[in-house]
């Protein structure tokens, strides 16, 4: 007896063969990355410039190191992107478990490890202190002493730092840059913790101002995504391993005034 079979559809093929061509798990990873449709990237505003530091634009946009880099990552995702502002390391941190941003590019220590995954370092940079004007202090053993007043951006790696680091002196967190450029300005503090390349940017605009030749910590930053964020991490981790040997990497410094600051990485 004859046996009759159904025979799938040209369509039916044609739409399996499309879906087998589809990279897997590309729709999941958006979801996870990108759940609003955009890929937010949280950045920290301040003039003092570097790979963390953004800045913003006179015609209302942003630039900057997670800035370019946060472009370049939402269009391989083909997403658009969207950038999520903060005064410093500290408030990103604070908002990682609020679903408020997907990525973001920021110091990390042990204790940001707690509250965020963290991709590969693209930056290693030297933490030490600027001095104020007529400052008699002159290295790490004159700073430490009682009633020498210091100052660090809130709740950020280097602050913590310069806690352990100074056993006497008097450690002050303020919540942006430029509210302890103007102290320090005005010589109502005694020196202000930051990476040395900034704090050599920063001696130019104050006169009689100088960073100290020590260091007193190496400050690591890397891409960062929310905790149980697995495929995002993958993404990322792949994306900077990537952008450091394309030269996406090396793009975004050039292109944000870091022309001859050279790639440190773990």
């Amino acid at each position: 007896m004859f046996r009759g079979y159904l025979l799938p559809s040209a369509g039916l093929i044609l739409g399996a063969m499309m879906m087998m061509a589809m990279p897997a798990g590309a729709d999941g990873l958006k979801d996870e990355i990108a759940p609003t449709g955009k890929l937010r990237v949280a950045i920290a505003i301040s003039p003092a410039g570097g790979a963390f530091w953004s800045t913003k634009t006179e015609s209302g946009g942003y630039a900057g190191v997670p800035v370019s880099l946060g472009k370049e990552m939402a269009a391989q995702l083909g997403v658009a992107v969207d950038y999520v502002v903060y005064q410093n390391s500290g408030q990103i941190t604070d908002a990682a478990g609020k679903a408020v941003w997907d990525v973001a590019f920021l110091p990390k220590d042990a204790e940001r490890e707690t509250r965020m995954s963290f991709g590969p370092v693209y930056e290693v940079a030297d933490a030490t202190y600027i001095i104020r004007a007529g400052s008699p202090i002159s290295n790490f053993q004159t700073l430490d002493q009682a009633g020498v007043k210091v100052a660090a951006v809130n709740a950020t790696t280097t602050m913590r730092g310069a806690q352990a680091h100074l056993k006497h002196a008097t450690v002050t967190g303020y919540q942006t840059y430029d509210e302890i450029f103007n102290l320090l300005t005005t010589g109502e503090i005694d020196a202000f913790a930051l990476s040395r390349d900034q704090l050599n940017a920063m001696a130019e605009k104050i006169p009689g101002t100088r960073v100290l030749d020590e260091t007193f910590k190496k400050t690591m930053t890397a891409v960062a995504v929310p905790l149980s964020h697995p495929q995002s991490l993958a993404f990322v981790t792949k994306f900077m391993t990537e952008a450091t040997s394309n030269g996406t990497l090396r793009k975004a410094y050039d292109d944000n005034g870091l022309k001859d600051t050279p790639i440190r990485t773990q």
